[in-house]
């Protein structure tokens, strides 16, 4: 069984060292995992929050998704895409925000941290303060439980944006009756390594500190590296590796055997524009082969496009039917899906049928089933099996599956149900994907509501 995991990006500034260790490696790394349903987006609706320059903004998307590709992100096995393609994020926004408390938005580290500033400068506490900046957590609670992810690996500083997430989908659920959305688990990559920067310090954009990954090519790469700060002993005295940037950097990329000659070398006494060769040599062999893929990219920033769009698509097929259903919890549902009858509006509080299989015998011996909803329509139609017991063990399963957990392959007016990686059952064409999608809603509602009944029996 796979494990959904989320990552975002925020698309502000251009790629360095830092953030391929630190993030870009090991996230694609985890993505090859079998185990694992990753997702990846550009976070370039949170990157206006912090930069109002457009040239920018559109710049470092093109690297960032280019960055990404060239590192060894397979898009035909994760999905990714730009957050600003997926009209359903803005949508469960605003439907978070309906049921969010001021006063946990109140506690947000980075909306306390501006008041805090404020307040210490004599300033009006808000000063500055934009509402996008204020309602940041809840953007990131609608990128994560729009696909129902599982995992978020962040950093320590954003532990608490999942614990607002959780408290979100929580009371979510708990206004409008049972489980829309899975409480995310946030993931802390203690392992994941920090790099030292030009000064020694984090290598940071906000310490001006970094060293570039792609941007000016392998002549910049040398020339940056030549700039490292080191001490003053000279050729032929013996370094301290483990206080060396120099050491820090190279066994990030090198393997064991690499790191241990490059630390007798420094222990022997090699001298810092060497050792600073050296380091050059071993980060060219693995970056090199990647900027030439980052340049080809960046060279047809189409291709990009047709890549982001096909993740955008995919992203799509699982938060356009999710919305659905959020809209018919909340009423927000189509008018044509309200049959109620004149004078009868008392009896809509009344508990609804429950939804039904229906099994039949085919024309050449093999056996189906239909699941109807609580409404009597038609929402799944089996493939034909030899046995009838295996029907059966297939809408047991069902039975108990619930509406989070179907894994559903939409198709342009359908969608096909499966279990194990198997089609099991299909959907009826529909008008349209706006139907299509409202009706995947019920779907999830009827899973949900025989689960409910299987508990209680």
């Amino acid at each position: 069984m796979q494990t959904r995991v989320l990552t975002g990006i925020t698309t502000t500034g251009t790629p360095h060292l830092g953030n391929y260790v630190g993030a870009i490696r090991p996230a694609i790394a985890a993505s090859r995992r079998p185990d694992v349903d990753a997702f990846f987006f550009m976070a370039d609706y949170h990157a206006l929050i912090k930069s109002d320059d457009p040239a920018r903004i559109e710049r470092s998307r093109l690297e960032i998704a280019a960055t990404w590709l060239a590192a060894g992100l397979d898009p035909n096995k994760v999905t990714f895409y730009r957050q600003s393609d997926i009209p359903e994020i803005p949508e469960l926004t605003w439907f978070l925000t309906c049921v969010t408390a001021k006063g946990m938005l109140n506690r947000a580290h980075a909306y306390k941290a501006a008041v805090d500033m404020n307040t210490e400068a004599g300033e009006d506490p808000d000063a500055g303060v934009t509402a996008g900046l204020y309602m940041y957590p809840v953007l990131m609670a609608a990128d994560i439980l729009a696909f129902n992810a599982q995992q978020v690996p962040v950093g320590r500083d954003q532990i608490q944006h999942i614990e607002m997430t959780r408290d979100m989908a929580q009371r979510f659920n708990h206004i409008y009756g049972r489980e829309f959305f899975v409480l995310p688990e946030v993931v802390i990559e203690e392992q994941v390594a920090t790099l030292p920067g030009l000064d020694g310090r984090k290598m940071s954009k906000s310490y001006d500190n970094t060293i570039a990954l792609f941007a000016g090519g392998a002549k910049q790469l040398r020339e940056t590296i030549m700039r490292i700060v080191t001490d003053s002993r000279m050729p032929g005295e013996a370094k301290d590796p483990d206080s060396s940037s120099l050491f820090t950097l190279f066994h990030a990329f090198a393997s064991e055997t690499e790191s241990y000659a490059f630390r007798r070398a420094l222990e022997e006494g090699i001298g810092w524009g060497d050792a600073k060769q050296v380091l050059y040599e071993r980060l060219e062999t693995d970056i090199a082969p990647m900027r030439e893929r980052y340049e080809e990219l960046i060279a047809r920033p189409g291709d990009i496009e047709d890549i982001l769009r096909e993740g955008a698509r995919k992203a799509r097929a699982i938060a356009g039917p999710k919305i659905a259903e959020l809209r018919a919890a909340t009423g927000l549902r189509t008018m044509s899906s309200v049959s109620l009858p004149v004078g009868a509006a008392s009896q809509a509080t009344k508990a609804a049928k429950p939804p039904r299989f229906a099994s039949f015998r085919d024309a050449d011996g093999s056996f189906r089933f239909r699941l109807f909803s609580s409404e009597g329509d038609e929402l799944l139609l089996s493939r034909s099996f030899k046995d009838p017991k295996e029907a059966g063990s297939v809408q047991k399963r069902l039975k108990v599956l619930g509406g989070a957990a179907a894994t559903v392959r939409s198709l342009p007016r359908s969608w096909v149900l499966e279990l194990d990686g198997e089609p099991v059952a299909t959907a009826p064409d529909y008008t349209d994907e706006m139907a299509r999608d409202e009706a995947l809603g019920y779907l999830r509602t009827a899973l949900d509501l025989l689960a409910e009944q299987e508990k209680g029996e």
